[in-house]
């Protein structure tokens, strides 16, 4: 039987049909489905975890009891997990585990374009790198195979393109692997000298097996085209997008892009003139060749960041003058008004970051769905790095400040979901030489999910939502640290928010305010909409300033000026434009 799936399901069917046991992930794009969809089969413990260290050690738990086991998070995700993997990776692995890493190339949801398959190498791990859904499953069910017949740790590094496109897959029955149970090994199992250091000679020589492996590995495809004097290198998706320009040159498709057989690239190097890589991001594989004492060129001819097309291949190989004629020629680039992603029509950051952009204060922002306050038209945030970053950031710059005898205020803001991720040590250390001078102001916005991912809980999600498990107090959690000074708003009055944070700004110390209101979109929040009376508007835009999807400026019969409209359709009844408007020109449908 066959389906149609995206990679990111085929990955959860594989490790399904593979017998597997143990997942855990926190969600961030690309790789959220994987989780999702491992969720609804049976005999599978899934969860998304506090964060990606967390949701590492969960599988890393269930393998060391002898289960299959994986973590599955995006790219910038295994920056927060690097802790225990690049220890958990000198161990002798128990049962099979897959780390799935969901790299995103041109950078689609993410804040950088790092390339982990380096990561990988680091923490001498197989990496697989599959280029389409079924290639994802089955990747994922030899990886497991491989792991324990190596005892290793394996590596899935997928794509953004190859996570969210579908093809089809040969579905199968799932093969049962019953976990032999954790058996007492100090020396595997305790990474502490003097076990550290045989664990480092176990590592090596396993990476030495696994590539002697590679040299035969069904996985590793060598299509050789008679009177071809070039052998094109590659892997995933670049394998496919290659493919349109049936190109009669022979290629070497790697499955398997670490370790690379030494073996059988010195084989193909005495066979053909010229050897050429195709992949994207960094130079990985052609690295890898060159460090074999193999001439090859690749990267020169592409570029080193966003996603690698059929017509870039194309134009690269004649710059090369491999092939002599294009058929493909670059699309160029119509120009189109911009139409950067917004807040949803309800949405409880709107009236926040509307506030701090009219305070004209410092915001130090960080990650998730509020992150787009950093974009047109509220450029009310000003730094975005990393989930958690902002607490440091803020602590580090007032203490600047303060040195510099600026008395400025800054404001900080979170949301419930990073802050449960990776804020709190941030908030601890906001105690630590805490001087009375010192101004920082701190908005959780707590709206009950982890939004910008699609809505999974957090810790704090059972607050309102009884079908999840977990309803924690942010502000019982904040006052047990000992910061004093916290206050709940309902951001939907905006007056009063708009007063507390004005407030808070002027106070010295820690101020936090916790906004309370949840996710319209994740709840289906909607209350009778609000309307336009154009005889009141004076089309002043206040309004439309809010960047809400359902207003706009509009034509009315009989009256010649343009003025404000609500879409019926799209207006969740939130409010809030009725309170900024200064003439009472909108109003509540009955």
């Amino acid at each position: 039987m066959k389906r149609v799936l995206t990679g990111n399901q085929a990955i959860a069917q594989g490790f399904y049909e593979a017998g597997g046991l143990v997942a855990a992930s926190y969600p961030g794009s690309p790789t959220v489905e994987i989780m999702e969809t491992l969720k609804g089969y049976k005999g599978i413990y899934a969860e998304f975890s506090t964060n990606e260290k967390v949701a590492l050690e969960v599988a890393i738990g269930g393998s060391l009891y002898g289960a299959r086991s994986m973590a599955s998070m995006k790219h910038v995700g295994v920056n927060i997990a690097a802790d225990p993997l690049l220890t958990f990776t000198q161990t002798q692995i128990n049962g099979g585990f897959v780390l799935v890493t969901g790299d995103d190339p041109g950078m689609a949801s993410s804040q950088n374009e790092q390339d982990n398959r380096i990561i990988g190498k680091f923490a001498n791990m197989g990496i697989f790198y599959p280029g389409s859904s079924q290639e994802a499953k089955d990747y994922m069910k030899i990886a497991l195979d491989l792991s324990e017949r190596f005892h290793t740790p394996m590596m899935l590094n997928i794509t953004s393109r190859v996570c969210h496109s579908r093809g089809l897959v040969e579905i199968e029955e799932r093969v049962e692997h019953k976990p032999g149970g954790f058996k007492r090994d100090q020396e595997k199992y305790c990474m502490l000298p003097p076990y550290t250091f045989k664990a480092q000679y176990f590592m090596k020589e396993r990476i030495k097996k696994l590539e002697e492996y590679a040299y035969h590995a069904p996985f590793n495809i060598l299509e050789e085209v008679e009177g071809s004097d070039t052998l094109i290198v590659t892997s995933g998706l670049m394998y496919y997008n290659l493919k349109e320009l049936n190109l009669p040159i022979s290629i070497y498709k790697l499955g398997m892009v670490y370790p690379i057989s030494t073996k059988r690239m010195k084989e193909l190097a005495e066979k053909y003139e010229k050897i050429v890589v195709i992949e994207e991001m960094m130079p990985f594989i052609e690295n890898e060749i060159k460090l074999m004492g193999i001439d090859c060129t690749g990267k020169e001819y592409f570029s080193f960041t966003g996603e690698i097309h059929t017509e870039d291949i194309e134009e690269a190989l004649y710059k090369m003058g491999i092939i002599e004629n294009r058929r493909y020629s670059a699309v160029e680039a119509v120009e189109t008004v911009s139409r950067p992603p917004m807040f949803c029509a309800g949405c409880p950051h709107r009236p926040v970051f509307d506030i701090l952009k009219k305070l004209n204060v410092t915001v130090i922002g960080d990650i998730g769905c509020y992150s787009m306050a950093v974009l047109p038209a509220f450029k009310a945030a000003h730094v975005s790095l990393s989930m958690g970053a902002t607490l440091g950031v803020t602590k580090g710059m007032n203490k600047a400040m303060r040195l510099n005898e600026d008395k400025k205020p800054i404001v900080s803001v979170i949301g419930d979901g990073t802050f449960f991720h990776s804020g709190l040590p941030g908030f601890v250390n906001l105690l630590h030489q805490l001087d009375e001078e010192d101004n920082m102001t701190f908005i959780v916005l707590d709206n009950r999910t982890t939004a910008m991912t699609g809505g999974q809980h957090n810790a704090s999600s059972g607050r309102f939502n009884r079908e999840d498990d977990m309803d924690i107090d942010i502000k019982e959690v904040l006052k047990t640290f000992g910061i004093e000074n916290v206050k709940e708003v309902d951001q939907f009055k905006y007056r009063e928010t708009r007063e507390a944070i004005r407030a808070a700004t002027k106070e010295k110390g820690i101020s936090v305010i916790i906004t309370t209101r949840p996710c319209s979109l994740k709840y289906k929040i909607k209350e009778p909409h609000y309307y336009v009376d154009p005889n009141v508007c004076i089309g002043c835009r206040t309004c439309v300033k809010l960047n809400c999807p359902p207003i706009r400026m509009a034509k009315y019969d009989g009256i010649e000026d343009l003025k404000s409209f609500i879409d019926p359709d799209k207006c969740v009844g939130c409010s809030v434009c009725a309170q900024t408007c200064p003439v009472g020109a909108i109003k509540r449908s009955e």
